[in-house]
């Protein structure tokens, strides 16, 4: 027998196994198996009421009045119920609300709720997990399970031992108005093991999983919540594919199975009678024929599928009959009470089946701990159901679930981003959404609003504002979950989308429910397809990193979208170099210490050290940290700090546009760094003794220059600006904006560089901090590449590695409302400075400066950095060699101990063996960057793979305010960043 004649039959023999030889290896649920002294000796101190009591577990809301709480306390008291099922109101109210109840129960209460995607599907103010399909396409039993536990370990602080989860229907009916997303999907084995995984994290932290919706609510078309559907299958096709999950789930040693209200003929004989009221179902099938020894639960007996023609007591007892353990949700509960007492006395046989199910539900407290209950912890219950690790499992989820539908011609993930002119058109019933955030981060990228319903005319503006761009991220906004209305998507969403497809790559990304594509008729024509299945923040966040590169893209389809797009499907990607944005402990720091940084930074805005800063710490090429705080200045109405803002660099400016630009010349074999002066701009330094002067030496700030010149005051006569060197209009004669109304001679820039060469050096040339080499090295890298400062920096640095916001000239490019002001110049320009360079020199060559002038937010200058630690890469492309970024960034001088200087080619470094300079004493000597007047700083350690970046306009509204600098902020804050170092 050949090798492919064997699998296939192994294959056939697999499911050619009949429904009754599944039963073969079975494990009991662990509260049937455990020790259970407490339960034996309490069910026979109980009467026939109480023991009838044990079985209702009754629904209890925290958002509603006393008079609500009050009712649940009389059910308790007066008739001994089983349990609560909790739903909407808040985890403070409802622990609130379980301490009280529990205190006034003879016999603890077991308490349940829906938490599908954990306690925010019935509370708010908690995490939000995804829910079952998007959990099944990240396609992760690992994952899964560590589900499991969170929602369990959240449960439990709020005093929960039974949730109502996993939903294990197969879900092959794409119009399910009631099951669909809550489902693992229509992969029956996938099913399977995702229910398998959920269901052992929940009990293995000590929760009762309850598998639903027996015997298989995914091929309905009718919500039984409203009337009772029906499955009209024979028992083949039932036991092949709706049961086929809830045998596995009980072979696992699943704790609970929730029965639902559905009408099978193949099952029930009687018509229109609820599987739930089915003996035939409930006790013949699932409890003898499947063997399942857990607790078996009714769903709602409150809902229309099994009420309809029956009052409240008749549904109790009837349910009770067909062998259910406990009744879910029951209304007219002392008489149905008294209706299951009347019965079980008509027919004596019936209390021994009532201690058997009584003692099931004792034995399931015991083990749940329910019993050993003591008053819930009230203090920090927000906190602590959103412990650092659930978070971080929720971004996990959320981003192995993105799913690629197909990947034309590789389009993704986004390479070389100055090659692209990206757009996103979003289409919701709101203006803005995360995920426009989230794309900002990797680039500037423009966003075009649309409504669900564009008119011809809006189309047409929309093309006008669509016209620039070569790639269309199309992302669809506010849909639902369901079927209704086409998962919320209209026609004119989709045609218009069509239309563009005709004259650009489109790049479809869906928030929700992967069955409504099935409605779009050309998703071959769109150049990718991303599902994102959900529009929480970590959905839309974890679209944008995978469209980018950040994080790559594994998700698999759990449905069938269309005979193209099947389940299982999904093209994968590899991950690029780009930041990722996660949680500290993903990079091996611990995110209590870190959090330190707020109060620190926060302290600082107090004693108004500045009005508002950025912040950002990168670990390993993931953000951990990254926040905006405070605002842009100290009034009142001040606007408040975004991430998006933009600060004035100041001197980091030299790092972040001239050395940077140097280093990429200096790969490129058109500078060394033992050039001179001389060698490159002779016209202003031949006959000087600033001809001989190495670039190294200028960059190392040991060249002998003057620390600086304040060069607009011989522009001023009496405190006043000359009017032969400015004007309050631009022309031609005066082209540069120094500020606001501000303009000075074309002229002029030529004129400070011969001001520096007519300053004397320094006779030692020892260690002294200039500004003034940097004229120098800007003069020199426009001769050399025949472009000036900014506009080589922009093409060969800034646009390909998508750092958007890092400018010189802001104004220019952005709104002024995104600029953080600076300094009120009563000396010079006499007004508020904003959107202008700060620094009076880099303003008078007309905003761009080799030592200043440049603005960047946090984000993208770290990028940057980041750069420095990938050896010279971001995104996949390469700008610097790993050699040059070595050369320039080491310290020239440590070496040797009759020179003073600590100092990079360029950067700064660490003082050595003493207190002061720009860093705490913490990081390592191989470590880099610079610090910029205006209350900035930006440090990179290749060591210990970090990034810090702090922004500020500590200078506003005076220079003159140094508590930045007493306060020691920059260093303190990078001092916790070391500390939070775990591994």
């Amino acid at each position: 027998m050949n090798k492919l004649h064997l699998s296939i039959t192994l294959v056939l023999a697999f499911f050619a196994v009949s429904f009754h030889d599944w039963q073969k290896v079975q494990v009991d649920p662990d509260f049937e198996t455990a020790k259970s002294p407490w339960a034996d000796s309490v069910l026979n101190g109980l009467t026939l009421e109480e023991k009838i009591g044990q079985l209702f577990m009754v629904a209890a809301y925290s958002n509603k009045d006393e008079q609500h709480a009050e009712e649940i306390d009389k059910l308790i008291e007066k008739h001994n119920i089983g349990g609560l099922i909790f739903f909407q109101g808040t985890p403070y109210k409802q622990a609130k609300l379980t301490n009280r109840y529990q205190k006034k129960s003879t016999i603890p209460l077991l308490i349940g709720m829906d938490a599908e995607w954990g306690l925010s599907m019935r509370l708010d103010s908690a995490m939000r997990f995804p829910r079952s399909m998007m959990v099944s396409a990240a396609d992760n039993d690992s994952l899964t399970t560590e589900l499991g536990r969170a929602m369990a370990q959240q449960l439990k602080r709020i005093g929960v031992h039974v949730n109502f989860a996993p939903v294990v229907d197969v879900n092959n009916n794409p119009d399910n108005p009631v099951i669909n997303s809550r489902s693992f999907g229509e992969d029956k084995l996938r099913v399977v093991r995702m229910g398998k995984a959920l269901s052992k994290g929940l009990q293995d932290e000590g929760v009762i999983a309850v598998a639903k919706h027996f015997p298989g609510h995914g091929d309905t078309k009718t919500d039984s919540h409203k009337e009772l559907p029906k499955l009209p299958f024979d028992r083949n096709r039932l036991e092949s594919l709706e049961l086929f999950p809830f045998q596995e789930m009980i072979d696992h040693g699943v704790g609970g199975i929730m029965v639902a209200h559905l009408n099978v003929p193949a099952l029930v004989d009687e018509p229109n009678i609820p599987t739930t009221l089915s003996k035939s179902v409930v006790t013949d099938l699932l409890k003898k024929e499947m063997n399942f020894n857990g607790l078996t639960f009714t769903d709602a007996l409150n809902m229309n599928g099994v009420t309809e023609g029956r009052d409240g007591a008749d549904v109790a007892l009837e349910a009770f009959l067909a062998g259910n353990d406990v009744l879910l949700f029951p209304t007219e509960i002392p008489s149905a009470i008294k209706a299951i007492k009347n019965e079980i006395k008509r027919n004596g046989s019936l209390e021994k089946d009532l201690n058997e199910r009584v003692l099931k539900i004792l034995k399931a407290k015991e083990w749940t701990g329910a019993t050993k209950f003591d008053s819930i912890n009230l203090k920090n219950i927000g906190q602590s159901l959103n412990q650092p690790n659930h978070v971080q499992l929720n971004r996990d989820l959320n981003a192995r679930a993105q799913t690629l539908v197909h990947n034309n011609g590789k389009i993704l993930p986004f390479g070389r981003l100055d090659s692209l002119n990206i757009a996103n058109l979003y289409f919701g019933e709101n203006d803005r959404f995360a995920f426009q955030d989230e794309l900002q981060l990797y680039g500037n990228i423009k966003t075009v609003y649309s409504n669900k319903k564009p008119t011809s005319f809006e189309r047409k503006l929309i093309r006008e504002e669509l016209q620039s761009a070569d790639v269309v991220i199309a992302s669809l906004h506010n849909t639902r979950l369901y079927p209704t209305g086409n998962f919320g998507i209209t026609n004119e969403s989709l045609s218009f989308i069509k239309e563009l497809a005709k004259e650009k790559e489109v790049i479809l990304v869906h928030f929700g429910n992967p069955y409504a594509l099935r409605n779009y008729d050309a998703l071959d024509s769109l150049s990718a397809i991303l599902v994102s299945y959900e529009e929480s923040e970590f959905a839309q966040h974890y679209a944008a990193e995978a469209l980018f590169g950040a994080v790559p893209v594994s998700g698999k389809l759990p449905v069938t979208i269309d005979q193209h797009y099947i389940v299982g499907s999904g093209a994968r990607t590899k991950k690029i170099k780009r930041f990722t944005y996660s949680e500290p402990q993903t990079a091996g720091l611990n995110p209590q210490v870190l959090s330190r940084i707020t109060s620190i930074a926060q302290h600082g805005i107090d004693e108004q050290a500045y009005p508002g800063c950025q912040i950002l710490v990168a670990r390993k090429g993931k953000v951990v940290y990254h926040k905006a705080m405070g605002k842009h200045t100290y009034e009142d109405n001040a606007q408040r700090v975004a991430l998006t803002d933009i600060y004035d660099l100041a001197s980091i400016t030299k790092i972040a546009a001239t050395v940077s630009s140097l280093m990429i010349l200096t790969d490129r074999g058109e500078l060394n760094v033992n050039n001179t002066l001389g060698d490159f701009i002779p016209e202003f330094v031949d006959g000087t003794d600033y001809e001989n002067l190495k670039i190294k030496d200028i960059l190392t700030h040991h060249a002998g220059l003057k620390t600086w010149i304040p060069f607009y005051k011989s522009t001023l006569s009496n405190g006043v600006p000359r009017y032969d060197v400015y004007s309050v209009v631009q022309s031609e004669m005066y082209p540069h904006r120094v500020a606001e109304n501000f303009y000075i001679e074309k002229s002029y820039p030529d004129s400070i560089i011969k001001r520096i060469v007519e300053t004397p050096l320094s006779k030692n040339q020892d260690y002294l901090y200039s500004d003034l080499g940097y004229y120098f090295m800007q003069r020199i890298i426009q001769k050399v590449t025949g472009q000036s400062l900014d506009e080589f920096a922009t093409e060969n640095i800034y646009m390909p590695i998508g750092m958007g916001t890092t400018r010189y000239l802001p104004r220019e490019h952005f709104d002024l409302d995104r600029i953080v002001p600076t300094e009120y110049d009563v000396y010079f320009r006499q007004q508020l400075i904003h959107g202008d360079v700060h620094d009076p020199g880099a303003a008078m060559l007309g905003g761009v400066g080799g030592h200043a002038g440049l603005f960047s937010n946090a984000n993208d200058l770290a990028k940057l950095m980041q750069t420095f630690l990938n050896n010279g890469s971001y995104g996949g492309v390469n700008i610097f060699s790993d050699s040059v970024i070595k050369n320039y960034t080491e310290c020239l001088y440590c070496e040797d101990p009759e020179v003073e200087n600590r100092r990079g080619i360029g950067f700064d470094k660490p003082v050595r063996d003493d207190d002061g300079g720009p860093t705490c004493q913490c990081v390592s000597y191989a470590s880099f960057g610079h610090t910029g007047f205006t209350g900035t700083m930006a440090w990179a350690d290749p060591e210990q793979d970090i990034v810090y970046v702090f922004l500020s306009n500590r200078i506003y509204p005076s220079a003159a305010n140094k508590k930045l600098i007493t306060m020691d902020i920059r260093t303190d804050i990078m001092q916790v960043i070391y500390d939070s170092i775990e591994y």
